[in-house]
C-alpha cells in the first residue's frame, strides 16, 4: 500500500461513465479504467439507449469484471446519463470518464493523495489534447490555470479557475456533491460551463494541481464540427448556457469573478460560431446572423464588457465587433483575409481594411497582429 493510503482505509473511487455509440472504443477505456492500481473501485457505465451494441459490449464485460455495473436507458443525452449514474454512485469520490478516452496510466494518484492531504471538496488536475496522430496540446487557459499547485483555495482566490469545465479531470467527495445538490443540467449543449460553475461556487475548498490526470482524444473532421456550430440550435444552447453561467457568478457576487467571466471565460469559443455565420452551409444563415448579433450584445456590452475589450487575440475582437456592428460581409473579408498567405502589419498595426475608421475602438485600430490563423 502506498505511504500517503498508510494507516486508513482506502476511499472507494465511483467512475462515471456515460456511453452512446461507441463501440470501436468503450471496451479499451473501460481497460484504462481497471487498469489504474491502488485503487478501490466501482464502475458505474449508463447505456443512454446505443444503437450500435455498445451496451451489449458493456453487459458482456460485466460479467468478467464485478467492478463494473451497467444501467441501461433510453436515449436522453449525456447529462441525464451522468446523473442517472450519480445517484447509482455509493463510493466516497466521484469521477467522470468519456467512453472514447484512454486513462494514462496512475491518472487518479495525485488527486487522490492531494484530497487525503487536504481534506477539499475536490480536486482538479491538468488534461492534454490527444489528436489521433498523437500530437499533445494543452489549451492556454487550462496551462495558466495549473502552472502552479494551490491546496485549499475557493475561487474567489483563483477565479480564472472557472474556466476549467470539464468533469473528466477531477475527483469529487461525494457527500459534497449530494450537499451542494450537483448536477448536469438537462435538454442543453455546452452544459458542462454550468456545471462546473455551480461546483467552484459551492466548493469551500479545492485543490489545483499541475500533473496530467486526463487524456482527451479528439477525434473526428474539424469540418463535421464546424458544420455543427452553424445549427441554429447549437448556437441557441452556446447563447443560453454562457446567461446560465453568468447568473449564477454575478449572484456569487465577486467583482473580479464577474469581470474574469466576461473578459477571459465565456469569450473564448465565441470565434466558432463567428466563422460559422458566414460559411457556405450555416443553417438559415439570416436568422443565425441576428441571432448571434443579439446574443453578443445581451452579454458583451457598454454596461458589462465591451467585445472589443475582451482578452482575446485582435482578430477574434475584431470579428466580433463587426458581428455587432451587423457588417456580416466585412466579418466574410476579414476572416478571408486571416485565412489568406499573411496579415500586413505595419510599425506594430494590424492592417485590417477597417483600421482607420473613425469608429473603430483602439484597442482593435493598435493591437498586435494575430498569431493564431484561427483568430
Amino acid at each position: 500500500m502506498r505511504r500517503w493510503l498508510a494507516g486508513r482505509r482506502r476511499d472507494r473511487l465511483s467512475v462515471v461513465v456515460p456511453v452512446y455509440d461507441v463501440a470501436p472504443y468503450v471496451v479499451r477505456s473501460l481497460d484504462s479504467i481497471l487498469g489504474q492500481r491502488g485503487v478501490d473501485l466501482e464502475v458505474v457505465v449508463v447505456d443512454d439507449g446505443s444503437t450500435d451494441g455498445s451496451g451489449d459490449l458493456v453487459a458482456a464485460y460485466a460479467e468478467k469484471h464485478p467492478e463494473v455495473v451497467l444501467i441501461r436507458q433510453e436515449n436522453a443525452g449525456v447529462s441525464a446519463a451522468r446523473n442517472t449514474a450519480v445517484e447509482r454512485c455509493t463510493g466516497d469520490l466521484v469521477t467522470f470518464v468519456d467512453p472514447d478516452d484512454f486513462l494514462p496510466p496512475r491518472a487518479w494518484e495525485p488527486m487522490l493523495r492531494s484530497l487525503a492531504r487536504t481534506g477539499s471538496d475536490f480536486a482538479v488536475g491538468m488534461m492534454e489534447r490527444v489528436e489521433e496522430s498523437g500530437r499533445r496540446t494543452r489549451p492556454p487557459l487550462l496551462h495558466r490555470n495549473h502552472a502552479e499547485q494551490r491546496l485549499a483555495v475557493d475561487i474567489d482566490a483563483v477565479p480564472l479557475m472557472v474556466a476549467d469545465v470539464f468533469p473528466c479531470n477531477k475527483i469529487f467527495r461525494l457527500d459534497f456533491w449530494r450537499a451542494a445538490g450537483l448536477s448536469f443540467p438537462l435538454g442543453v449543449r455546452y452544459e458542462d460551463q454550468v456545471f462546473a460553475t455551480d461546483a467552484f461556487l459551492a466548493a469551500e475548498r479545492f485543490d489545483v494541481l499541475t500533473e496530467v490526470v486526463y487524456d482527451w482524444y479528439v477525434r473526428g473532421s474539424s469540418s463535421s464540427a464546424t458544420h455543427r456550430r452553424g445549427r441554429l440550435d447549437n448556437l441557441d444552447d452556446r447563447i443560453r448556457t454562457k446567461h446560465m453561467t453568468l447568473e449564477r457568478i454575478v449572484a456569487h457576487g465577486n467583482d473580479v469573478l464577474t469581470r474574469t467571466a466576461y473578459r477571459e471565460v465565456l469569450p473564448i469559443d465565441m470565434w466558432e460560431h463567428f466563422r460559422a455565420a458566414v460559411a457556405e452551409d450555416t443553417e438559415e444563415p439570416d436568422r443565425y446572423w441576428e441571432l448571434l448579433r443579439e446574443g453578443m450584445a445581451s452579454i458583451w456590452n457598454d454596461a458589462t464588457v465591451p467585445f472589443a475589450d475582451v482578452s482575446l487575440p485582435v482578430g477574434q475582437r475584431l470579428m466580433g465587433w463587426l458581428v455587432l456592428q451587423d457588417r456580416r460581409a466585412d466579418l466574410a473579408r476579414l476572416i478571408a483575409q486571416i485565412d489568406g498567405p499573411g496579415v500586413p502589419v505595419d510599425g506594430g498595426r494590424y492592417l485590417h481594411p477597417w483600421v482607420d475608421e473613425p469608429d473603430l475602438p483602439a484597442v482593435l485600430a493598435e493591437a498586435a497582429p494575430p498569431r493564431d490563423p484561427r483568430s
